[in-house]
This record gives structure tokens, C-alpha cells and sequence, in this order.
């Protein structure tokens, strides 16, 4: 399931500002593999954030998650630079992140969504190391 939809940017944008950024072909309509792209690399923010602490993908997206996703994504489509509002968002969504993978913020999903909080099913990989004889020398 997806972080945000062209439905949710077109409710906070509005269409005329993703006709600016998002018709690529100037034929007077948004290309939605644009608004996917953008969606894409949004989500893909997000988890590099939320990752540590919840397991991907999230079952049920929080409207919190959304409205990140929304800035995040709105920012992107913006390929000229975007206006000081949607750099705000932008940076508060990041913020909100932020908070999020320093666990002081949670996020509002249910407790088969969270990571377990010991190492049980982890694995470690171990390079060994040489032994004596020399500088990069195996026996």
C-alpha cells in the first residue's frame, strides 16, 4: 500500500500547482508516472527513517505517514526549486522522521507492525582475522 496517492497531493497542492510540476509532457495533464516516481522516492525516505523501528512495509498506513509523504513527495515534483512553503513542509516532515528513528516519536500502528526489541533472528557476519606472520598473511 502506498504512502500517499495523486489524490492525497492534488488535496494539499491542488491540481493547478502539480499541472506545473507534474505535466512532463506539456499535454495539459498530470503524468501519474511523475507523481509515482515522486511518491516512490518519498516512501522510500521514510523507511530509511522508520526502518530500524518498524517492520516495512507498514500494514496500515498512519495518516501522519501520509502527510509526510505528501511534503516529501510535493518537494520532489518541484525540479526548479520549490516555493518556501513546500520547503517547509518538506524540512518538518524530515524533522517529524527525525523524531521518529531517535524513538521520540511513535508511530500510531499496531504492536505487529513494531521491530522486536532484542536481536532474536539477526544475524552477525565475522571476517576472520590473519594470524601472525606478517601484514596480511594467513598460516
Amino acid at each position: 500500500m502506498p504512502y500517499a496517492t495523486l489524490g492525497d497531493l492534488t488535496a494539499r497542492a491542488g491540481e493547478e500547482e502539480l499541472l506545473q510540476v507534474a505535466d512532463r509532457d506539456g499535454d495539459g495533464a498530470i503524468d501519474a508516472d511523475v507523481v509515482t516516481a515522486a511518491i516512490a522516492t518519498a516512501e522510500s525516505e521514510i523507511n530509511g527513517y522508520i526502518g530500524a523501528r518498524y517492520r516495512l512495509p507498514l500494514i496500515v498506513v498512519p495518516d501522519l505517514v501520509t502527510a509526510w509523504a505528501v511534503s516529501i513527495a510535493r518537494y520532489h515534483l518541484h525540479r526548479d526549486g520549490a516555493p518556501d512553503h513546500v520547503v517547509r513542509d518538506w524540512k518538518s516532515a524530515l524533522d517529524g522522521l527525525r523524531d521518529v528513528a531517535r524513538s521520540l516519536v511513535s508511530l500510531p500502528v499496531s504492536g505487529s507492525d513494531e521491530q522486536p526489541a532484542d536481536d532474536a533472528g539477526r544475524v552477525t557476519l565475522v571476517k576472520p582475522r590473519p594470524v601472525s606472520g606478517g601484514f596480511g598473511s594467513w598460516p
